[in-house]
């Protein structure tokens, strides 16, 4: 299948992606947030971009690509700086200032940076912010450390549980900001004493490993968490490479299992002030939900595990170059989508969504999840598709790469990867129904989706339909809101009157233990069907 390569600036991302595809997912792919209130209808007009050279406007929801291409993003057209330095920035004018001249006999007529750093389970965000101003200088991101102690938080838990251990864990993610500080600032060119406020949002295990805060609690009904208030501390008592005079505020969690970054999320996204019924899903490891309506606030965490990051798949990969991160039929083959345009190394979570929607509408494997006979599949497939039926130690699976030149699998999809698939959104899509279920109200009710988290922005809607990750609403109603939690963290980083809102948005979302509501076991045993 042929692909073309997409360059966003002044971002001087490059992506390749395939015949056929929009500027808007070319933009997804390369992690730029379009403003598309029409959920890609082309009827607001708001994803203006222009081509190179020849300055033409078109929207990204409807331009195919059919060629090598240069876009322009405006500002008016990105979700996140066209909010944050707008609307952000508008309400919190008369405020702002007092958190750049709490600083200034410090630094002279020097530069007063910020910090927001969104800690993930499986990733850890970290944007350098101009206080003055609003704009980010610079964006790093790496894999959390505390992997190796486990991939999700009740691992960490467990392993937490004497002193030395807990210490330890937080020193691997201490050191991982302090890396972070360092690239931020060797990319823009500026001393750490420069950074004199940081902001901290995560998940609440997240949160207390980076204050030090007992986490036993958490892994034990009825699940509570040390503290959710929002905490300032001095950069010296967290070891941090920030100026002494500094500040470093963690913000408020909402309960156990959801967090600060939850927090953060629903003030990004405005859920206090929605017009109609409005589903904010961030999927991650530990996947957090939101369901807002004019009178009602509530929050779940479902634990989703790190299949959808790449963690558990036999070929599975976090998106870095060479791991498959689309996958389309086309001309009765596969047609995919490579970061790098590298070749294949892995699969990331995006591409296996897709995969596993496109093994659904091959008939290759079922609505269980379970592998159908070769025998019965082959015949009804193409040949070169049928050639992708394989078998990996006597049991089947699926080549979505070979070798190259060869005929060799290089990255495949088994049975087992399925079931993982299956788990991780059967948590999320069972959460979802339970939430609903709060109100009395079923899908079809939903107003908007919108889908947050790092992870979120790649993700195809209809193959996130298609197995039933997403609710089954019109594709229009999903709107991509990238990482929310990091947005939300440069706002309160910026802003006392977002931390003064964001403290009362936790006092008013009412939080969930889904896994405690009595039809759990069932609804959950029929989230996990693939199907809408």
């Amino acid at each position: 299948m042929e692909h073309f390569r997409v360059v966003f600036q002044p971002d001087d991302k490059e992506v390749s992606i395939h015949r056929g595809a929009t500027l808007l997912e070319a933009a997804g792919q390369a992690g730029i947030v379009l403003t598309t209130p029409c959920g890609g209808k082309g009827t607001c007009r708001k994803c203006m971009v222009e081509l190179r050279p020849s300055g033409r406007r078109v929207l990204a929801c409807q331009y195919t690509v059919q060629r090598d291409l240069a876009v322009a993003v405006p500002s008016e057209s990105r979700f996140y700086e066209h909010r944050i330095l707008s609307r952000g920035l508008d309400r919190a004018t008369e405020v702002q200032p007092t958190i750049v001249e709490k600083y200034r006999p410090s630094a002279g007529s020097g530069d007063i940076l910020g910090l927001a750093v969104d800690i993930g389970t499986t990733t850890v965000v970290a944007k350098l912010i101009d206080l003055a101003d609003g704009h980010c200088l610079a964006t790093q991101a790496t894999l959390n450390p505390q992997v190796q102690f486990g991939d999700d938080v009740i691992s960490r838990i467990n392993y937490a549980r004497s002193e030395a251990a807990s210490a330890e864990l937080r020193k691997v993610i201490l050191d991982c900001v302090n890396t972070l500080i360092a690239g931020l600032c060797a990319a823009a060119a500026v001393a750490p004493d420069a950074i004199y406020e940081t902001c901290v949002v995560g998940n609440t295990t997240m949160n207390h490993l980076f204050l030090g805060l007992p986490t036993q609690q958490l892994g034990v009904a009825p699940y509570r968490a040390y503290s959710v208030e929002a905490q300032d501390s001095p950069p010296a008592d967290l070891h941090l490479h920030i100026n002494p005079a500094g500040n470093v505020h963690t913000v408020e969690n909402i309960a156990g299992f959801v967090g600060s970054d939850t927090t953060a999320v629903a003030l990004a996204t405005d859920v206090d002030s929605v017009a109609g019924t409005t589903l904010v899903v961030d999927i991650g490891t530990n996947g957090e939900l939101v369901l807002a309506t004019r009178d009602h606030l509530y929050a779940a965490s479902c634990a989703a595990g790190p299949a959808l990051e790449g963690a558990r798949i036999r070929h599975g990969s976090r998106a870095a170059e060479g791991a498959i991160e689309a996958v389309v039929i086309a001309d009765g083959d596969l047609g995919l989508d490579v970061i790098g345009d590298a070749p294949v190394r892995s699969i990331c979570g995006s591409g296996l969504i897709d995969a596993v929607a496109v093994l659904l509408d091959l008939g290759v494997i079922d609505l269980t999840g379970r592998f159908a006979p070769a025998a019965t599949v082959r015949p009804r497939l193409p040949q070169a598709l049928a050639a992708r039926l394989v078998e990996i130690e006597g049991q089947p699976a699926f080549c979505l790469a070979f070798d190259a030149g060869t005929s060799v699998p290089k990255v495949v999809l088994t049975q087992r990867d399925i079931r993982e698939v299956q788990l991780a959104k059967g948590a999320i899509r069972a959460g979802i129904r339970l939430l609903l279920k709060k109100l009395g109200i079923t899908e079809a009710d939903l107003d908007s989706v919108l889908l947050a988290g790092a992870f979120g922005n790649y993700i195809r809607p209809s193959s996130a339909i298609r197995i039933g990750l997403l609710p089954n609403v019109p594709v229009e109603r999903i709107h991509f809101v990238g990482n929310a939690a990091a947005s939300g963290a440069v706002m309160l980083l910026l802003s006392e009157a977002c931390r003064r809102r964001a403290a009362a948005l936790t006092r008013r979302i009412q939080y969930v233990e889904i896994a405690h509501e009595k039809d759990f076991a069932d609804v959950f045993a029929e989230a996990m069907l693939l199907s809408p």
